[in-house]
């Protein structure tokens, strides 16, 4: 050793110096032999120097929802960018930063880092081309996390301004990009007209794109969005166009998240296939509550066609959390499908996989979701495996993880989920405390589509307990919530998977349910009366809104209780409620400020079943006897209570506020037994889609002018073969000759274009179609047939309301001729009641059924020589017309389908 530091004298180094070479040297040897292990040093420190190299391992652990570790190694890039000076190096680290703590359910410190990023690069004097590109990518960022944080309004302006950045740089992808996020917006906004437009400018310019995969994951977008909105068919359409795609471009991810959506429309298909198909309907008494309805006919092939997607989308899953929501989504159809061995299978290997997954917002709703269809599991089957415990604790875990990363939103729905637990163990004192602590957090986090859902649970507990007052109050503030929501509501949620069936309507029934029970045989108090009739009237608008996906109805300053007050105290106005246990009648009589109440007792089961048989036989003419047998029933339930009430104040006209299937059966054909007359023998007859009427004032009739139009010939027309109407021409021309000044459509020239050149430049009073029409609870299956198209209930405002909608110009009378409700279908008359306040017109004249007989012509010629009498009502009008066939044609087939919606004045 002596001679070794001699040597290193000679050479002029320090012993320090010798030392430090000497021991350098030993290390590398030892090492060279394997005696020595030396540990990697961390990937971030190796890379310190190159950030992109951060970038891309961020990226990885990303992809792999490691986001903890990502938002470690990402915040070494932006301070290693900052080193260097690069600011766009920083501000894209910045902006998937910001991406990764989105992801973690961070929201608020997102956008601290997404606004940090838009800062640099708005500040930087770069004004390069790949600048410009950053930009346009970070302010998409920054959009979505605003639509998630609930300011839409500035989301769509953010997507306004990447929109023009990609039309600058003559990024089509890009454009095609934002305008996908830019209908969101709309939606979010409820500008639903403008989000269509916008979507259909996107189609139009992918059809002329090669295929590429930016092309798949825009169809697929539209997909998704159409699926929202409710047009299945077409998301349907553009899904199936987004999978060829990816699959001759052989990209496995975008196949897989494809499949993902395709199942998830399939299932919206299915579920709206026992919505009609289904007719006696239960009602889900929680928001957890879960309903295994039985699915056959389409709704069974559309339910094995999305098990089907999402077993594929499994197997070709490049995203862990594509394949967890594949899987999930499978549950829940293998549960539909009473498939009960494959769903515990699978259920097992989702706890697995989640139990090892990384802590993010998704890990934390994936495990609230695996818990939700668990118990639906356990109810349908009483199976011992998992126990109630262990499904409790899978939500004080998912609660204490969202805690964790201040996903406050998260754990406030997991909290009420627990408590929606309790409540199935029946452990009302946890049930409750657990919900009001779901709902103060959901309160104070804004999260307004939450806090409902706890307001009707916790409304449904304090009423399982006796607490009726109570009750009242919780379900009264989850109503108002409701209200509030509105456009929420029609754009969905995903966290809440809102279904208007399950999750909205028996939040007003179960409220009305609690007003209108007596204490003892008591009267129903007053102000209980009418806000039942209130929460109604909101269901019903709720209804129509949900019908259409937009949150554009607004309701008319008149009410009907000023018109039968001060205009036409010969009126009535009855509201018959269906729930569960009983027949809910509450009546409005003229001048009088207290609302009647009558109650028969009759299950809904019953009562549907009962007019489901008479909707069957009205449309067999044959079958009058048992017409006038089971219509008999129906009048001594609805009518009969309050006869008496009835003659006291000489009524003469009926206006009926209908709900549920109610809608579907004429008023008219009601039977009194007793004096052997139908109802139509002894009042007019009207039916109100609500309270409140557009301008219910009187027509002048000298001033008739119609426009009448029709197709007579046979058509086909989407796959739909319509035969010919024989009796149209004959309709038309016995019109005309009682409405002198009118203006005809007939065949070729009953077109969209020309209803529209029609009625944009002559004040027509009445409109009247005739032709093949449909109601249907499914607005894209409610339509009047033109020559050359069907005009969906959804642009009958495009045509019916392009004048100035001054009252001199309004349409008195819009009537729709050999229409008939959609077969099968529950809730049919929803698309009459749809289309009536679409249109706009003052009254709606339709057929329940269509006539295709020369009855109808004579009803029609009958019904505008009376409604020429100023001293007649419309109501009036419609009853002598009927009452003129009536004894012409005793069968109610030929006189009964007419109904007349609106003002009957």
């Amino acid at each position: 050793m002596k001679n070794i530091f001699k040597f290193f004298r000679k050479m002029g180094w320090h012993r320090r110096q010798s030392i430090k070479v000497i021991l350098a040297f030993l290390v590398t040897f030892f090492i060279a032999c394997g005696l020595i292990q030396i540990p990697a040093f961390p990937q971030f420190i190796q890379s310190q120097a190159n950030p992109q190299v951060l970038i891309q391992q961020s990226r990885k652990l990303y992809d792999v929802g490691n986001f903890t570790e990502a938002v470690t190694v990402l915040q070494q890039a932006v301070d290693a960018f900052r080193a260097k000076g690069d600011r766009l190096g920083e501000a894209i680290a910045l902006s998937n930063l910001s991406l990764t703590f989105k992801q973690l359910g961070q929201l608020e410190k997102a956008y601290s880092y997404i606004t940090e990023s838009l800062k640099l690069l708005t500040n930087s004097e770069l004004k390069v081309q790949k600048s410009e590109l950053v930009l346009a990518q970070t302010l998409d960022i920054q959009g979505n996390l605003q639509l998630e944080l609930g300011k839409a309004q500035q989301a769509l302006e953010t997507w306004k301004q990447t929109d023009n950045i990609y039309d600058r740089l003559g990024d089509k992808n890009g454009q095609i990009r934002s305008q996908i996020n830019i209908a969101q917006a709309q939606q979010a906004l409820g500008m639903y007209r403008q989000a269509r437009t916008t979507l259909e400018g996107v189609n139009k310019t992918l059809e002329t794109q090669p295929d590429s995969i930016t092309k798949a994951i825009a169809l697929r977008s539209l997909g998704d969005v159409l699926q929202l909105i409710g047009d299945l068919d077409n998301s349907l359409k553009f899904l199936q166009q987004s999978r060829n795609i990816a699959e001759k471009l052989k990209s496995p991810s975008e196949i897989s998240a494809t499949l993902l959506s395709l199942g998830n429309t399939q299932v919206a298909l299915g579920k709206r296939s026992i919505t009609t198909e289904n007719n006696i309907l239960q009602e889900q008494s929680t928001p957890l509550g879960c309903i295994n309805r039985p699915a056959s006919g389409d709704a069974l092939k559309f339910y094995q066609q999305a098990a089907q997607s999402y077993e594929q989308a499994v197997n070709n899953y490049t995203s862990i959390f594509t394949k967890t929501q594949a899987q999930l989504n499978h549950l829940s159809v293998l549960i539909q499908l009473n498939k009960w061995l494959e769903a515990q299978k699978l259920s097992a290997e989702i706890q697995s996989k989640l139990s090892n997954a990384p802590l993010s917002h998704s890990t934390i709703s994936a495990q609230i979701n695996l818990a939700q269809k668990l118990i639906c599991f356990k109810q349908a089957t009483g199976a011992d495996v998992p126990s109630w415990k262990e499904i409790a604790q899978n939500y004080a875990v998912a609660i204490q993880q969202a805690n964790s990363i201040k996903d406050y939103r998260l754990e406030a729905y997991a909290l009420g989920a627990l408590g929606g637990l309790y409540l199935e163990n029946q452990n009302f004192n946890y049930a409750e405390e657990t919900t009001r602590k779901a709902l103060i957090l959901a309160q104070e986090n804004k999260a307004e589509d939450i806090a409902y859902l706890w307001q009707w649970q916790l409304g449904y507990i304090l009423k399982s307990q006796g607490d009726v007052r109570g009750g009242i109050a919780s379900y009264t503030e989850a109503v108002n919530t409701l209200k509030s929501l509105r456009s929420d509501l029609v754009a969905l949620n995903p966290d809440v998977q809102f279904s208007f069936r399950d999750n909205v309507e028996p939040v007003y029934r179960q409220l009305v349910d609690l007003l209108l029970k007596s204490d003892n045989n008591n009267l129903v108090n007053q102000n209980n009366l009418k806000q039942a009739r209130d929460v109604i009237e909101a269901l019903q608008l709720s209804e129509l809104e949900n019908f259409f996906r937009e949150a554009c109805l607004q309701a008319k300053p008149q009410e009907i209780d000023e018109i039968v007050d001060k205009t036409d105290p010969t009126a009535a106005v009855l509201y018959p409620i269906i729930l569960k246990d009983r027949l809910e009648i509450i009546l409005k009589l003229p001048r009088d400020s207290e609302l009647r109440h009558f109650t028969t007792y009759k299950s809904q089961i019953e009562l549907e079943s009962t007019l489901e048989k008479l909707q069957q036989f009205l449309k067999e003419p044959d079958q009058i006897n048992q017409v006038k047998k089971i219509s008999g029933q129906v009048y001594s339930w609805l009518i009969e209570p309050m006869i008496n009430e009835l003659g006291k104040r000489q009524i003469k006209t009926l206006v009926f506020v209908l709900d549920g299937y109610l809608r579907n059966i004429p008023m008219a054909v009601l039977y009194d037994n007793k004096s052997q007359k139908y109802l139509i023998q002894k009042y007019a007859i009207a039916v109100a889609p609500g309270l409140q009427l557009v301008d219910p004032k009187p027509l002048k009739r000298g001033q008739l002018y119609a426009l009448i139009g029709g197709v007579s010939e046979e058509r086909q027309i989407e796959g739909k073969n319509f035969a010919s109407l024989e009796n149209v021409k004959l309709e038309l021309e016995e019109i005309k000759s009682e409405v002198p000044r009118s203006q005809q459509l007939i065949n070729q020239t009953f077109t969209e274009n020309d209803l529209k050149n029609q009625i944009n430049s002559v004040p027509f009073s009445v409109v009247h179609l005739a032709t093949h029409g449909q109601f249907s609870s499914n607005a894209d299956q409610t339509f009047i047939l033109t020559w050359n198209e069907l005009l969906k209930v959804r642009n009958f405002d495009n045509l019916l309301r392009l004048r100035d909608p001054s009252e001199s110009r309004a349409i008195e009378l819009l009537v729709l001729s050999a229409c008939q409700t959609a077969a099968g279908d529950r809730r049919a008359a929803l698309g009459l009641a749809g289309i009536a306040v679409r249109a706009g017109a003052r009254s709606t004249l339709a057929t329940l059924w269509s006539v295709d007989d020369r009855s109808t012509s004579e009803l029609m010629s009958q019904f505008y020589q009376e409604f020429a009498n100023a001293q007649v009502t419309k109501a009036e009008a419609l009853r002598r017309a009927q009452l003129t066939l009536l004894t012409e044609y005793e069968i109610p087939y030929f006189w009964a389908p007419y109904v007349l919606v609106g003002n009957w004045l």
